[in-house]
């Protein structure tokens, strides 16, 4: 059995060996504008990677576990955001307290998976899956509060997000409000 396995793996190492080589013999025999093209699109791609990564970092740590002061590796200061109910901020710093209060009322607030990862240009976007407990008193202004339900929560989410210069300069946030006050026991 160890012995198939081993001849399987050599095989397998063979065929990408040999994949490799002959995609790189196929590069070779492009048109510089063809090459160009190709390097400009293969560049675009692992730019695009690297602003998903930023991106899996930013929900599953830094918004997960609410480091706020990590927001700028992702952000750029004068960031503007745009929020489900039709408001926008500029600026980490207002972006920071519309962020917070999500964690007022459900403190265990999480996205730990995006299922959807998208990239394309300047553009990148996520779906991810937001979760939670309504726990604790939900402010709804002049000092009253909502009393807690103790219902979970788990919303389909997506950022859809313009870089430049290596961070986010504008974020789309979106979410189904009314399934979230379902879920949470507030909507019809």
């Amino acid at each position: 059995m160890m012995k198939r396995l081993n001849v399987l793996i050599h095989i397998t190492l063979g065929l990408v060996i040999t994949l490799s080589s002959a995609a790189s013999q196929a590069d070779s025999g492009l048109s510089k504008k063809d090459a160009k093209e190709l390097a400009q699109y293969r560049e675009a791609e692992r730019i695009g990677k690297e602003r998903l990564i930023k991106f899996d970092t930013l929900d599953f740590d830094v918004y997960s576990n609410q480091k706020w002061d990590r927001l700028k590796e992702s952000h750029a200061a004068n960031i503007r955001v745009h929020y489900p109910d039709g408001s926008t901020t500029v600026g980490i710093p207002d972006h920071i307290v519309e962020l917070k209060k999500m964690f007022v009322f459900a403190p265990n607030t999480t996205i730990k998976t995006h299922p959807v990862r998208i990239a394309s240009g300047e553009w990148t976007s996520v779906i991810g899956e937001m979760a939670g407990n309504f726990s604790q008193p939900m402010p709804i202004g002049n000092g009253k509060t909502i009393p807690p339900t103790g219902k979970a929560f788990k919303v389909k989410m997506v950022t859809v997000g313009h870089w430049k210069n290596g961070t986010m300069d504008e974020e789309y946030l979106f979410w189904d409000n009314q399934s979230f006050m379902q879920q949470i026991g507030l909507g019809q």
